[in-house]
């Protein structure tokens, strides 16, 4: 089976503190440049798990650009080699607090460009990834809609955070979703893009959109319906940074559910990879 993750890649720039943020001050931190993106990241995930991926998106013509090209190739990931002169390569801050929790400033550079000519040819992929931030960025939202037009393939959809989402009538962003035969998202997302306050609730509204909907709760494991509804529990455990997690959780979800088609199977699988993720600061596996 051959993956095709569509968005961004960026140049992760991690800020960890240990301590309260002295602000109009200094607080002591620890600062890691890596690679990042939602759709690069899933890439590498799969890439990790043994998967055949191809990532589809975009780099600036400088060094984070070339650094993340190298960074793909070592780590076994196919992609478009798309480094955009005169654009920079997409760049987001990190912070990180002394409870593992993430909050993020970013700037996608070249990836707000991507459209149908980046594309590679569609007929050797199986399954689709597609990273909802390419939607949410309203430099690359019409070209990205027509990305997902274009697709025959089964798509994956993580329609990104609610802060972003919130700009976004929620009819257009279930619009996008209708083009999805999997949904992967968090509990506050489905919260707000249902308009439930319950996850069940949100679980049974969000079905009648998409074919499989997974929502992920945390240390708390994930529940997903298909032909039934399955709650998958899992081991809590002390995250040392949430980035990526998510992206993790997808990749080792999209890699076992497309060949078994058994949820409990692929939750597991998807934990077993954000649990690595939090292991470590950065979104992508340690080298």
């Amino acid at each position: 089976m051959k993956f095709l993750s569509i968005g961004d890649i960026m140049m992760d720039v991690s800020v960890v503190i240990k301590s309260e943020i002295e602000f109009s001050g200094d607080t002591q931190a620890k600062i890691t440049s890596q690679g990042g993106g939602a759709a690069a990241n899933v890439a590498v995930w799969l890439a990790e798990a043994n998967q055949d991926v191809f990532l589809n998106t975009r780099v600036g013509n400088d060094q984070p650009g070339e650094y993340l090209l190298r960074e793909l190739a070592i780590r076994g990931v196919k992609n478009s080699q798309r480094q955009i002169k005169g654009e920079s390569t997409g760049v987001v801050v990190v912070l990180v607090d002394k409870n593992g929790e993430r909050t993020m400033f970013p700037d996608s550079g070249a990836n707000s460009g991507l459209s149908l000519k980046d594309l590679p040819d569609l007929n050797q992929f199986d399954v689709t990834y597609f990273s909802g931030y390419a939607l949410i960025n309203p430099k690359s939202r019409k070209n990205a809609l027509e990305i997902l037009k274009s697709l025959k393939m089964p798509s994956v959809i993580d329609p990104g955070t609610v802060g972003a989402l919130k700009n976004i009538p929620l009819t257009e962003i279930k619009n996008w979703l209708g083009h999805a035969a999997v949904l992967i998202l968090n509990s506050e997302e489905a919260k707000y893009i249902s308009n439930k306050t319950e996850i069940l609730d949100s679980l049974m509204d969000l079905k009648k959109i998409v074919p499989t909907v997974v929502i992920k709760l945390g240390d708390k494991g994930a529940i997903a319906i298909d032909k039934e509804i399955i709650e998958v529990e899992i081991k809590p455990a002390d995250p040392i940074d949430t980035t990526g997690a998510g992206d993790a959780f997808a990749a080792g979800f999209i890699s076992s559910w497309f060949k078994t088609y058994n949820l409990k199977d692929a939750i597991n699988q998807g934990s077993n990879l954000a649990r690595k993720c939090i292991s470590s600061v950065g979104a992508w596996p340690p080298k």
